[in-house]
């Protein structure tokens, strides 16, 4: 499968992947390699990963606990801290090897210990291959609230090994298609509809969609790196999405969402307001929830918690002077940004997604 290569960095796919990144390493001049890795990923991929390492330098390993609930600052302290105590220099390497949280998290500490460490990004997530390791967007949370304090900074390079698929639980499988399904609606109505079957995909299927999906991603960065107008398409679902991702971390007696889970939930809700404000289709609308659906199924929000998801809205990272910022569709391929939303067509949303 062929390398995406993008105006900073090389994104490699497969086993080949490793070719790529001993060539790199050996020509690099690197004084030291850290790998930072979660409980999960330190025994399930780690082996794997360190088998096909081909260096004589030193390795390191961080581990840090797992869980979005982890990704702030204090635990970027603590590997800052572990850096430092193993004399990590400017020409060290940072490998992040795990899902998000890692990516996200790995990428943030080297971009930011001592001005900036190399990393390179080891997805071992659908999430993490499609979404987070794509991009240079790197950030931890702010108490509950999602990504709030962070850089755009691109790494060496990516690499993409469905191989560490195999470890996943089947929620964490679901996750990431909630991104590769928002990519076929802000960007590609062929490409949405390759998932209308997916129970007949194979993983050389999947294989091949993932490469697709990361190379949509990528053209939109490429025109907007900064996410100054079109990268802030990628956001679709993403305003309400994050706020119920984040609503539910911060309520101790309720089950929390995975990041794609409710980002699948935000897309539905987005879809209906994109047919009160943008002339969408209602009956596309209602593909898209019965296609989210039949995927991630459908929990209910509990309408006392609209008003408290509402409340965080105002945290998004896209607002622009006071103002809340949707991203909603005109059509499949088609997305508007920059949309302000009344209060009272959100709560008609919900009652849409909950009926």
């Amino acid at each position: 499968m062929n390398s995406i290569n993008t105006s900073n960095y090389p994104i490699h796919f497969k086993t080949s992947s490793y070719t790529e990144l001993n060539t790199h390493l050996k020509t690099a001049n690197y004084s030291k390699i850290f790998v930072l890795v979660d409980q999960n990923t330190h025994e399930f991929c780690l082996p794997y990963f360190l088998s096909n390492l081909e260096t004589d330098l030193e390795v390191e390993i961080i581990e840090i606990e797992a869980g979005e609930i982890h990704k702030n600052i204090e635990t970027c302290s603590g590997v800052w801290n572990v850096l430092s105590e193993l004399e990590a220099d400017r020409k060290s390497l940072l490998i992040n090897l795990g899902g998000g949280v890692i990516t996200d998290l790995g990428g943030f500490v080297a971009s930011t210990f001592k001005r900036g460490m190399a990393y390179i990004q080891v997805p071992t997530t659908l999430l993490s291959m499609v979404d987070a390791s794509i991009g240079g967007k790197t950030g931890v949370d702010l108490g509950h609230l999602k990504n709030q304090i962070g850089v755009i900074n691109t790494g060496e390079m990516v690499l993409i090994d469905i191989n560490y698929l195999n470890t996943l639980p089947e929620n964490q499988m679901r996750s990431g298609l909630a991104e590769m399904l928002k990519h076929g609606l802000i960007y590609s109505e062929d490409y949405w509809n390759k998932f209308t079957a997916l129970e007949k995909l194979s993983l050389d299927d999947l294989d091949v969609l993932i490469h697709e999906s990361i190379d949509i991603k990528n053209q939109i960065v490429e025109k907007d790196p900064l996410e100054h107008h079109v990268r802030k398409t990628l956001n679709y679902g993403h305003t309400l999405g994050h706020a119920i991702e984040s609503y539910y971390l911060s309520q101790p007696d309720k089950t929390a969402f995975l990041h794609g889970e409710a980002i699948a939930i935000g897309m539905i809700l987005a879809s209906f307001i994109s047919t009160k404000l943008t002339g969408f289709s209602t009956e596309t609308c209602q593909h898209i929830k019965d296609t989210i659906v039949d995927v991630f199924g459908q929990p209910k929000i509990s309408g006392k918690d609209i008003q408290p998801i509402i409340d965080l809205l105002k945290f998004d990272k896209k607002n622009e002077h006071g103002k809340i910022n949707f991203v909603l569709l005109e059509a499949i391929g088609k997305p508007k940004i920059n949309c302000q939303v009344e209060n009272n067509l959100i709560f008609d949303a919900f009652n849409f997604y909950n009926s």
